[in-house]
């Protein structure tokens, strides 16, 4: 089931990929510092039209939705003509270099520093390589379908072997991509992998991961990651036809890495300062959630995604559906193949369905806007302060909610016949399944309303999903999950009753002034109160704070509709006295019903297996 590997030999797996190397672009990496943190890159474009050449860093990247500005980390540029004399260069503007006068063949070399272990960008040190390549790679405008070769020389004196999706070519460090498109999305890993491979059906995977566990840990961690994937193969009914012969897991589990990880068409990426022995189930999470996205995203994407812009952000509108659906059934996925019990799959539904209700952001976008938010969300640099905890909630965990709602939803209209699961094949069969004339790209890209069309099909109601939509995605209603959840044996209620609420206030000691640190939520009692970040708290209910807890506990000692008066100081120093009237506490905990205790019925004991057992 499970083979160890030395060499991450992708010739040995799959079929040379066959390309025309006269007009391919040539890459060649080299690293001759590594310690400091730098690539070397030499670009060969051939067979030029004869005009300006335009060259281009990329400013965004496939799957993320917001600007990254990689030319940032670029220097020293040069351009060679084919006889050897260098060429000038202008730049006509921050991601730009233009060769006004090129010969039919121009090599451009240049530096480009690394410095970040994550889905993004890229890192290189004396272990490894981390290449993102929109991070790593200039191009050509215009020149979009001509395929690349790859060369990777690794520095001197270390053992690295080599894991990507793209395809393999003439040795274990030359690669192919068939167009720009495949080769943005193919990151590559060098560095000293340890491999798995295993095999669902008829379809190879393989697992690389730069880690300091154990190989026993790494095995019995590879298991639980076939059993995830047999789950959301079920989900669909067949895997995805993955162009190089296999998907690759990529993962790098190091304490200087940064949280965080990225789909691609035929692999993933995911980078954690967590190990295998002492963070199993979040790393397990995550590649449930990646892993998803080669059917959800990958193949089943929505049009304002296809193709990825390069030198823009894609504003796109469907996030609530190609990214938390996908939140939805990472989870959903670990549950069924029994690597968490029910009671931490509660804890996840918590979670999402407590920060959903609770966000101030629902009174004025929906999931809509809320996904049109990721071009200044999705891991861009803000420097200015923002009011996002007012105007945003993630769409991540508000598709989720969406997902979660939909779900139980077909169930119950369908007396169980239908589910979610249904819904994602039906977009499968229209949208992913017939693929691409060309690598990389997709011809049948959804719109939302595709997505609307194909819940009325499934549902077999065009009422019905109008209704849906319109409420719920369109809107910015909830749906009623109390009811929902019952179905399963599932109680939502409040997790603390009876406790007087201020609000969710992030709390600061500075100098023994007790200080607001962040924006105040605009439906808690502290807004209400007229309350806002850098506002000192001087008194509450005529007691002196100086620390977090000196405040919280105060309100926590009274009852909803108690009034507490506050003294504060506003940032200019002027004092203030106000009235703040206790809310309801109203977060939210789903407890499972125990049927040992007679508190789960048959038919909802039915519906929870029906809806969390294994396929």
């Amino acid at each position: 089931m499970i083979r160890h590997s030395a060499l991450l030999g992708a010739a040995a797996l799959l079929a040379v990929a066959a390309v025309d190397r006269g007009a391919a672009t040539q890459y060649r990496f080299t690293f001759p510092e590594p310690r400091h943190r730098w690539m070397q890159v030499e670009a060969t474009f051939a067979d030029l039209p004869s005009r300006a050449i335009e060259l281009r860093m990329s400013r965004s990247s496939p799957g993320r939705y917001s600007i990254h500005d990689f030319a940032k980390n670029v220097y020293d540029v040069h351009a060679f003509a084919a006889d050897g004399h260098e060429l000038g260069l202008g730049r006509p503007d921050s991601a730009g270099w233009i060769v006004e006068n090129p010969t039919s063949r121009v090599r451009v070399t240049y530096k480009v520093y690394g410095d970040l272990v994550d889905g993004t960008y890229l890192a290189v040190d004396e272990t490894h390589a981390h290449i993102n390549m929109p991070a790593a790679v200039l191009w050509a405008r215009g020149l979009d379908d001509r395929p690349a070769v790859l060369t990777f020389v690794p520095p001197d004196g270390v053992t690295w072997t080599a894991a990507t999706q793209l395809h393999a070519g003439s040795t274990p460090f030359e690669f192919t991509a068939p167009n720009l498109q495949y080769l943005m999305d193919s990151p590559v890993e060098l560095g000293p992998l340890a491999v798995r491979q295993f095999t669902v059906g008829s379809k190879v995977f393989r697992f690389a991961a730069h880690h300091n566990g154990t190989d026993a840990e790494l095995d019995d961690f590879v298991r639980d990651v076939r059993r995830i994937v047999e789950q959301e193969g079920a989900v669909f009914g067949e895997f995805p036809a993955y162009e190089p012969g296999c998907y690759t897991f990529l993962a790098d589990y190091l304490r200087y890495a940064t949280g965080d990880a990225m789909e691609h068409r035929n692999s993933t990426v995911m980078t954690s300062t967590g190990a295998i022995r002492t963070d199993r189930i979040d790393l397990l999470d995550t590649v449930a959630h990646e892993f998803f996205h080669s059917w959800n995203v990958e193949r089943i994407r929505p049009r304002s995604l296809e193709p990825f812009d390069f030198d823009h952000t894609n504003i796109a509108g469907e996030l609530w559906l190609a990214e938390g659906f996908t939140q939805y059934y990472g989870p959903l996925m670990l549950q069924r193949a029994g690597i968490v019990d029910l009671r931490a799959t509660a804890e996840t539904m918590t979670e999402v369905l407590d920060g959903v209700t609770l966000g101030a952001g629902r009174a004025v976008n929906g999931p809509i806007d809320m996904s049109r938010m990721a071009v200044f969300t999705d891991g861009g640099t803000t420097v200015d302060r923002t009011n996002w905890r007012n105007t945003y909630i993630s769409y991540y965990p508000y598709g989720a909610a969406v997902a979660l709602a939909l779900d139980l939803t077909l169930r119950e209209r369908s007396s169980g016949r239908v589910s979610l699961d249904d819904y994602m094949r039906a977009l499968w069969t229209d949208y992913g399944r017939p693929g691409g004339a060309r690598e990389g790209y997709v011809d049948h890209p959804y719109t939302i309303a595709d997505a609307e069309a194909r819940l009325a099909d499934v549902g077999g109601d065009r009422g019905f999903a109008r209704d849906f939509f319109l409420r719920y995605i369109e809107g910015r209603e909830l749906a009623d999950y109390r009811r929902l959840l019952a179905q399963a044996g599932l109680s939502l209620g409040p997790r603390y009753p009876g406790r007087g609420w201020l609000g969710d206030l992030r709390l600061e000691s500075r100098g023994g002034r007790l200080v607001i640190a962040d924006l105040v939520a605009a439906n808690s009692p502290a807004y209400a109160a007229g309350l806002e970040q850098d506002d000192e708290i001087r008194q509450v209910d005529g007691v002196s704070v100086q620390l977090p807890d000196d405040a919280l506990n105060i309100a926590d000692r009274h009852r909803p509709g108690d009034q507490l008066q506050v003294v504060y100081a506003d940032r200019t120093g002027v004092e203030h006295m106000t009235t703040l009237v206790l809310a309801p506490n109203p977060h939210l905990v789903v407890v499972p019903l125990d049927g040992a205790t007679g508190g789960l019925t048959a038919a909802q004991r039915m519906f929870r297996d029906r809806w969390l057992g294994a396929r």
